[in-house]
């Protein structure tokens, strides 16, 4: 697939970096040759240093030869003018972009191909927030990402000592907990990945990733470390994009305070946010925390866009009692050092974001994609199409599949009738988790959850799941 990226800003980088290992050809267009520079002296891409607006720079990157545009620029005006001409001089079968303000966002007609011809909108701070929401709804949690509409969740959590199932095995878990149902997809130890099994024994400090129903959710976290107290009260450092519009998620439900350095803003916002208290100041100045009771705060989420402000504001509101802080940290190196140390949660921005971009660029039929661990791993919600003739999985059993070790098929939701439950004793259709097991047969139609730890191997994961003239 030939890809050209359009911003080399985090979001943009991020993507290049996620799918230049697995063979993607990338073009990436951006006005900072720094920036450029950057990324071509840490991957195999191309760079084309100009205004991705123009039809002269379009054309230099090889706009006429692209698969798909993803128009990730810092401006909402150049993202979409881009998609238009990709769209209209050379035909771009594609065209991503993504999309801040608002006034846009009201109005879906303009992406119609009569206008803008954008396929897929994205608003970046619109994705992070409904991620940082997740890990407010589950505090216990590292990242928590869903899948079918939220019928199953795939949460990450590090375990601790005092955990049910800590120093046990994991086929214990079905002992404790006899009529939940969950898999435990991954555990990295010290960095490293290792496929469990139910033999494996859980180690204190492990970060697992485990899948199951919504509803079970909560008790399977309760096996690897306490249940934290409900998120009541929050701090939210920083009023831009992502801190306005998490407040005004928070708000109805929780205690929320937000701080924000520019006056005029915090005038703005003490207007427009019904319920949340607005100060004007620094999140970095103690004096400030404080007197409004930081020590308080069940969660402290520090959103600027400034990753040094972000951390120097929730390492003293940590040290003067907060019970779990969150910070934005976009740069790899700053979040490997805090998160897990003096931070209980680095949030990437670019890696929330590019699961949506990630779904449009993956071969078959992807519903969902989400990448974890900063990249460093991937799950994918992947509809099965075809017959035992036409199709690798279609029939067989998840030990008969042949995934390379580095994937596993977690879980399926299975959309199964039922009979009698409309008016007239119509059937109806009934959504199914079922949790993937050695002797689990696939069957078309199926939402296969599938756990990728090394983006290597990716191409054989998407060529299992694709449909073929026979398997």
């Amino acid at each position: 697939m030939n890809i050209l990226i359009l911003g080399a800003g985090q979001v943009g980088a991020a993507t290049a970096a996620s799918l230049v290992s697995e063979g993607t050809d990338i073009t990436v267009v951006d006005t900072d040759p720094e920036r450029l520079k950057l990324l071509q002296d840490q991957f195999d891409l191309a760079t084309v240093e100009g205004d991705a607006s123009l039809p002269s720079t379009l054309a230099r990157a090889g706009a006429g030869e692209a698969d798909m545009v993803l128009a990730v620029s810092d401006s909402d005006q150049v993202n979409l003018v881009a998609c238009k001409l990709a769209a209209t001089l050379f035909g771009t079968p594609t065209k991503i972009a993504a999309i801040r303000a608002g006034d846009y966002l009201s109005h879906p007609e303009i992406f119609n191909p009569e206008n803008f011809s954008v396929d897929l909108a994205i608003c970046p701070e619109q994705i992070v927030t409904e991620h940082i929401s997740r890990l407010i709804e589950y505090p216990e949690a590292l990242q928590v990402v869903d899948f079918a509409g939220g019928l199953a969740q795939l949460v990450a959590v590090c375990a601790v000592d005092g955990g049910p199932l800590v120093g046990q095995e994991l086929r214990a878990l079905r002992v404790h907990m006899p009529r939940v149902d969950a898999r435990m997809a991954a555990i990295f130890r010290a960095g490293r990945a290792l496929t469990p099994d139910g033999h494996t024994i859980i180690e204190a400090g492990d970060e697992v990733f485990f899948i199951a129903a919504r509803q079970h959710i909560r008790a399977v976290m309760c096996e690897l470390r306490r249940k934290d107290k409900p998120v009541r009260r929050v701090m939210i450092a920083g009023g831009g994009n992502i801190g306005s519009r998490l407040a005004k998620a928070l708000e109805q439900h929780h205690e929320v305070k937000l701080i924000e350095l520019r006056k005029p803003l915090a005038k703005s916002l003490a207007s427009e946010l019904k319920h949340t208290l607005v100060l004007a100041g620094s999140a970095t100045d103690e004096a400030l925390l404080e007197m409004e009771s930081v020590e308080a705060m069940d969660m402290f989420c520090a959103v600027t866009n400034d990753d040094e402000c972000n951390i120097m504001s929730a390492l003293p509101a940590k040290r003067m009692g907060a019970h779990k802080v969150l910070a934005l940290v976009n740069h790899r190196v700053y979040a490997n050092l805090v998160q897990g140390g003096p931070l209980d949660i680095a949030v990437s921005p670019a890696q929330a974001t590019i699961g949506a971009l990630l779904t449009h660029v993956r071969h078959g039929d992807v519903a969902v994609c989400h990448s974890l661990r900063r990249g460093a791993a991937e799950a994918l919600e992947m509809v099965v199409h075809g017959d035992a003739n036409t199709s690798k999985v279609v029939g067989r059993r998840v030990d008969e599949i042949a995934l390379p070790s580095e994937a596993i098929i977690a879980a399926l939701v299975r959309w199964q009738r039922r009979l009698g439950n409309e008016a007239g004793g119509r059937s109806a259709l009934e959504e199914n988790v079922i949790m993937a097991h050695h002797d689990t047969v696939i069957e078309s139609g199926d939402h296969v959850i599938v756990f990728v730890t090394d983006m290597r191997v990716m191409a054989h994961v998407e060529k299992l799941f694709q449909v073929s003239v026979t398997a």
